[in-house]
């Protein structure tokens, strides 16, 4: 895969998720290849909500430690989104056309910002094209690389 991809907070999720493991297998597989090729994108929103998640409503939390190395570990390296009034701005629009929640906006807002053609969700339309941005569900057969 040589395209840009963004990935949603719940990918990040079931990467932890044991009761899930065919789901955890292809979140732990899409989050390697993002790592490894450079071409995986998430943006602060994610790392927010991951954390939130990951502390707080995880059969098992995670604790501040492993937050700490995870954060280091992972969701730094793939971090390049972060807040302006730009984005914000350009949610609202998305938010406006698409019909989607505001932090749904955010996402998309987001992943365009990021130049990423697919954005990785299960929580979004699949298969909605979204000016340059295509959902994929990444956790449907035919969504497979």
């Amino acid at each position: 895969m040589s395209t840009k991809y963004f990935l949603d907070t719940n990918i990040i999720v079931y990467s932890f998720d044991a009761s899930q493991p065919v789901k955890k297998e292809r979140a732990l597989a899409l989050i390697g290849g993002a790592l490894q090729s450079g071409l995986g994108v998430i943006s602060s929103q994610v790392i927010q909500e991951f954390l939130n998640v990951a502390t707080h409503k995880f059969a098992a939390p995670l604790k501040a430690e492993d937050c700490k190395a995870y954060l280091k570990i992972v969701l730094g390296p793939l971090c390049e989104i972060y807040p302006d009034q730009a984005l914000y701005e350009a949610s609202l629009e998305l938010q406006q056309t698409t019909g989607y929640s505001f932090y749904d906006a955010l996402i998309l807002a987001s992943a365009l910002r990021g130049g990423c053609e697919i954005l990785y969700s299960e929580d979004l339309q699949a298969g909605q094209q979204i000016r340059s941005l295509r959902i994929v569900n990444p956790f449907q057969s035919e969504a497979r690389p």
